[in-house]
Formats: structure tokens, sequence, C-alpha cells
């Protein structure tokens, strides 16, 4: 639909060749794998089911982008891989498989040894996620003396060559600042160091150029992609900046209301997405030469996740519905099928039942 433009199709193929992207197509096993991942809030008002049944893969190397609009569980669930849910959140069903190991089953201090080692973080408002009380070079020395056992002078020599590293200007006298002497790309460029001091296997980018102005998102997003091919790690993109995705993932997976909607490679997902929100999405920003007279806009708002209607979560608000007279989406809630090769979507527009044709099933 939106942005079948050839100067669109053209940009894509061209940021793709750029990056050197390469879908991951061989027989590898997944470096992450999570399995029908749910994760609620017991509050006084109800059960907020933040993550409602995640099924995701990552492969070594690759950027898998999470996408959709705000409370709609991507960070949630990036907590969730990270063991970081704090009450009254609670993990209550499903598998996070690493590396083999299902990281459910792993004592907080078994996870303390893969957190910032095999796996990383890098949190949003960086500003906040610094300790404002020590030096941000202490903050970053501090990974090296819990995991590799250094000596204060040999771990502090490690942070400053890691702030060269992701191009903080002047590294010796910037590890000696505290954060809030820092901007806020500064302190962003910090938790990048933090989060790639041990060169992990995976790393998790939860927004990391929300509210930054966009010459330093141009930055941020070339310092990661210059450190993930030094480093080789696997990187989820959590974002809701469809730019940042177009630039940097190689799949996407797009969620709403705690469920992944639509999965596929990124060339796919601006250029022939099924499911109505993703639409909705793609609709909604500008696309290159071509003028707009008023961009498309989702109708309602995101469903109280304490109280989700029947049947698909996204139907109060879908156009294509109304369109087509689907009675079903209100009532019965549709599974995550893979619709075409590589490309999965949860919408009762393509996929049948024994009472029930769906419209566009033969049509894709």
């Amino acid at each position: 639909m939106a942005c079948e433009t050839h100067l669109t199709r053209v940009w894509l193929i061209l940021v793709s060749n750029e990056v050197e992207r390469v879908v991951t197509k061989n027989n590898a096993a997944p470096l992450l794998e999570i399995k029908h991942l749910k994760t609620h809030f017991f509050t006084e008002d109800g059960v907020v089911r933040a993550v409602d049944g995640v099924d995701l893969q990552v492969f070594p190397g690759e950027v898998v982008g999470l996408v959709g609009e705000s409370g709609c569980g991507k960070s949630v669930t990036s907590l969730s891989i990270m063991q970081l849910i704090s009450a009254p959140g609670k993990i209550v069903a499903g598998e996070i498989t690493f590396e083999g190991q299902n990281l459910l089953e792993l004592s907080e201090k078994e996870m303390m040894k893969i957190r910032g080692d095999r796996i990383s973080m890098i949190f949003q408002q960086p500003q906040t996620s610094l300790n404002p009380v020590f030096q941000a070079g202490d903050q970053v020395a501090e990974v090296f003396r819990i995991h590799q056992k250094l000596q204060d002078e040999e771990a502090w020599e490690q942070a400053v060559e890691l702030f060269r590293m992701v191009g903080i200007p002047a590294p010796e006298r910037r590890a000696k600042s505290y954060p809030h002497e820092m901007s806020g790309g500064m302190a962003q460029r910090v938790m990048i160091a933090m989060a790639l001091a041990l060169r992990p296997n995976l790393l998790v980018a939860d927004e990391p150029t929300t509210a930054l102005d966009v010459t330093i998102q141009a930055q941020i997003i070339q310092l990661i992609q210059d450190l993930r091919k030094e480093v080789g790690a696997a990187v989820i993109l959590i974002t809701h900046d469809l730019g940042v995705v177009a630039e940097m993932a190689e799949r996407v997976a797009v969620m709403y209301a705690g469920q992944i909607v639509e999965m596929t490679d990124v060339i796919s997902l601006f250029d022939k997405t099924f499911h109505p929100y993703t639409q909705g999405l793609i609709g909604s920003i500008p696309v290159l030469g071509k003028v707009k007279e008023r961009l498309e806009v989702i109708p309602g708002s995101v469903p109280n996740l304490v109280d989700l209607p029947p049947g698909c979560r996204f139907a109060p608000r879908c156009r294509a519905r109304m369109e087509y007279g689907l009675d079903l989406c209100t009532k019965v809630e549709p599974q995550l099928i893979e619709y075409q090769p590589g490309h999965q979507v949860r919408c009762w527009l393509y996929q049948d039942t024994e009472e029930y044709k769906a419209p566009l099933k033969d049509r894709g």
C-alpha cells in the first residue's frame, strides 16, 4: 500500500546495500529464541497483560527491529529478556532461550553473570539510567571490575579506551565527568560503551535515539552499526521510529497490545505489508518523492491492557474489518501465521477457518 513508489523502493535498496544487510537464511540455530512469553503486571485495577504470547527468534549477527506505539510491550519484552521485571510485574509463562539455555530457569546470581557480559542493554533516557553520584568512567570501569576482576587502574584504562572507541572527545577528561555534565548524546555514548564493554553476543537497544536531535541520532545509529560489525553482536532494536528501522534492521516484528501482529524482512515491511495496523503505521510517515495533503491517521486509541477487547485486539480501530464486514474479528482472536515464506501476520483477512473464508487470503 503506502510506500510503494519507485523512489521509496530504490531508497530502501540503497540503504540495505549500504549497511550490508544479509537476512539470515541458513540453518544456524537462533542465538535467542522467545516462545509464548507472557509478562503481566498485577495491579489494583486488574492484570495488565503487557506482553501476552510473544514468539521471536534472533540469529547471530543480525539486527531485529521491534516496533509499535508506546505501551505496546516493546520495552517490557526487552526487560523480560534481561530478567529485570520488578513487582508488581511477573513473567507468568513462556521460555527465553539464549545460546541453548533457558534464562527463566536461572537464579539471579547466575543471571548477573550473563547481564553486561553475554547480553547487554542500552536503556532509554541515558542520563537517568547512569548513576548521578559516580563519574562516567567509573561506571564503565565497574563492568570490568565485576566481570573480569580487573584492578582499578586497569579497569579505568579500559573504560577510557572504550570512550575513545565510541567517539567521545577528550576521553581521559570526559571519563571524569558526572552524568549531569554531559549532553544527551554524550550520555548515550557512555551507555553504548558500557553495553559493549565485554563484547556481548546480544545487544538490546531500547529506543537508543529517543529525545536526541537528528544529527546526534545519525551519529548514534552509525556508531551502533560500526561497533556491531566490530564485535559481531546481534541486536534487538526497540523503537517507534520507522526511519531508524529502515536504516538498521534486517527483520522487523510489529507489536500491538502485547502481541506481535506482523513479522517480516525490512524491505517487505515498507514494500508489501499486510496487517492493517502496520499499514497504518507506514501510511502515517512521509514518503520520499510523494506529496500528501494529510498523513494517514489510525482511528481510536490503544486498548486498555487490563480490559482487552474480545477477538482481534486491533478490531475496534480497523478500517479493513469495517470495509469487509468481518464479525469474526470481534469474536475470535487470530493466530500469528506464516502467510508467505518469511512473512508472518496475525489477521483474519488472510487465514480461513472451517466456516470462514478469508477475503484476502489469495491476494498476497
